[in-house]
């Protein structure tokens, strides 16, 4: 058998202590990738060098003259190695000279190279990954390369609730079992209603199809735009990156041509946290996390609030856009439902998107981007630097060639925080739905710009949340999402039973308090501890403003923890009312 030495002639990769006068005799060694400037030494423990500095520091001199080296003693490690200087920065074949002679000896057990180390790199090799500002711009970026030291998202299943998925070989290594929910064959564009095949068919429409003076439009392909955002493979030297790169995609078909039906998302809704679904398989795999970018007109109505609250107890996170109307979201559903992660969109400066909803309900605020200016013609592309950009497909009606392009909206804020949450969960999953919301929003940031109308906590930092999730204890947290009217002139209390907590509460109490009402100056709400004390949170202030969206701290650490905890509202007023939308505690 023959050898040949291929890509040109070969170099020596060992120093031979042979070579110098008075060696030691010759041994191999490797050469160092890197100039050294000192050596680690380990002493055989029989040897007086590995317990003695003056006999380690004899012995550094004598073998550094060997070689042809000033060397010394430097200190001892806490492994109780000897660290030898080289006396300043070595080249790396002097420095294997110097190994030699301590290999040489058989007192020495190990020598090898003082090396650096540095901070591991995290900008993933996507080819597009530099247009993501989304991610990793200080300005309005999520913060998300600093998350993902500690999570991927390995082990975690996100639900898009939308239009499908139409294939992307930069998403296809994510993706698991969905189903198409779409019960009307016509709209669902296959020919059978729902099936097993969440396939994304188009959702064109043509001029008055999709209802009286209805636009013609192209087929979106928006679930596998909404998909790349929160699970795109990353590091796999093609297009971008996702935010939870290693979690799961189950795609869940619910718009088709003009839009979809409640009935069918709110079954969707249902089979994709793992409820039971009349004609529909098990799902294999329950989702964690639920992200649906859709909605329209309207308060939260009752089919959408059982199901959101069903998964919820299920233990599944569900995300949702605030929606594109520069409204507020609390006239949209299902942003206006309780027991959602509510989600407005911010632009690359850090203002709210022109477009964005907005408002007391929103309880986070995320990338959206913007496409084009608010003064630019309406359905122009006028800065697709500064939009989303992910996953596409260029098919104007049935599926084409797989794309890259940047779409603006809440729809592509939703996946961002979806991403996050996907993200919390694998880090740490025992985190309940309301935990991952409070920890959203407890570690946002400041917006760098301006929302108009209110974008809840700030802009969501993936960072900041994962640090705090990962090194501190679960906090509970229990919460009431249950409608409680507030009529006119008129005592109401909503319960919540609060057990497993240890000892008393503390003098941090979060009171987490969402009243939907006209005029609040009407309004006293106390938070009643199980013995009956009473501690007065909001006392007839505020005028006239609308509704209380706020988190107070209460000193409670008087009281037991465990048992039923109130919150009372007292309006003693005529002419205006509302309900006590939710309310939660965390300990």
């Amino acid at each position: 058998m023959s050898a040949t030495l291929l890509a040109g002639s070969a170099t020596a990769s060992v120093a031979l202590a042979a070579e110098i006068p008075g060696a030691a005799p010759a041994v191999s060694v490797a050469t160092p990738a890197a100039p050294v400037e000192n050596l680690i030494v380990g002493y055989k423990a029989s040897a007086s060098e590995a317990s003695s500095n003056t006999a380690a520091a004899t012995d550094a001199a004598a073998k550094g003259k060997k070689a042809g080296k000033k060397t010394k003693f430097d200190r001892r490690l806490g492994t109780g190695a000897a660290l030898v200087s080289l006396g300043g920065t070595t080249a790396p074949a002097e420095a294997a000279n110097v190994m030699a002679q301590f290999k040489a000896d058989p007192d020495v057990a190990y020598v090898e190279a003082d090396t650096r180390a540095y901070a591991m790199a995290v900008t993933p090799n996507d080819t597009e990954y530099a247009k993501q500002w989304d991610l990793f711009e200080p300005t309005a970026g999520m913060n998300v390369p600093a998350a993902w030291d500690k999570s991927t998202g390995s082990g975690v299943t996100v639900a898009v609730i939308d239009t499908g998925y139409v294939a992307h070989s930069d998403v296809a290594p994510n993706i698991v079992a969905g189903y198409d929910f779409i019960s009307d064959s016509t709209a669902a564009r296959d020919g059978n209603g729902r099936d097993s095949n969440p396939a994304d068919q188009g959702d064109w429409s043509a001029a008055g199809e999709c209802g009286t003076g209805s636009t013609a439009s192209n087929s979106s392909w928006h679930g596998t735009h909404v998909a790349g955002t929160i699970a795109a493979a990353t590091n796999n030297g093609q297009g971008v990156a996702g935010i939870a790169y290693n979690a799961k995609i189950q795609p869940v078909r619910v718009l088709g041509k003009c839009g979809g039906m409640t009935s069918d998302i709110v079954d969707a809704i249902t089979w994709a946290s793992g409820g039971s679904v009349a004609g529909v398989p098990a799902n294999a795999t329950p989702a964690k996390v639920i992200n649906m970018s859709l909605g329209g007109s309207g308060s939260c109505g009752t089919s959408y609030q059982n199901a959101i609250n069903a998964a919820v107890a299920r233990g599944t996170t569900v995300v949702v856009a605030a929606g594109n109307s520069n409204a507020n979201a609390s006239g949209f559903s299902p942003a206006s439902c309780a027991n959602v992660v509510n989600v407005a969109s911010t632009n690359r400066t850090g203002d709210r998107s022109f477009y964005s909803n907005y408002g007391s309900i929103i309880d986070i605020a995320a990338p959206g981007g913007e496409t084009r200016r608010a003064t630019d013609t309406p359905g122009t592309v006028t800065t697709p630097e500064n939009g989303i950009l992910s996953t596409l497909n260029a098919g104007t009606t049935t599926p084409g060639a797989e794309i890259y392009k940047p779409y603006q909206g809440t729809s592509m804020a939703a996946p961002h925080v979806a991403g996050l949450a996907a993200l919390m969960v694998a880090a740490k999953p025992s985190l309940t739905p309301a935990q991952v919301e409070s920890a959203i929003k407890a570690n946002a940031r400041p917006l760098a710009g301006t929302c108009t109308g209110g974008c809840g906590s700030g802009l969501a930092d993936a960072a900041a949340t994962l640090t705090a999730v990962t090194s501190t204890p679960t906090t509970p947290v229990f919460e009431n999402t249950a409608d409680v009217a507030i009529g006119d002139n008129t005592t109401v209390e909503s319960p919540i039973t609060v057990s497993g907590v240890t000892g008393n509460a503390p003098a941090t109490l979060k009171v987490g308090v969402n009243i939907v009402h006209t005029y609040i100056g009407d309004l006293k709400v106390d938070l009643v501890a199980p013995d009956g004390s009473v501690y007065t949170v909001h006392n007839r202030a505020g005028g006239s403003t609308d509704n209380i969206n706020t988190t107070y701290t209460v000193n409670a650490s008087s009281e037991v923890a465990n048992g039923t905890w109130k919150l009372r509202v007292n309006d003693n007023a005529g002419g205006d009312t509302g309900y006590i939308n939710s309310w939660n505690l965390t300990f």
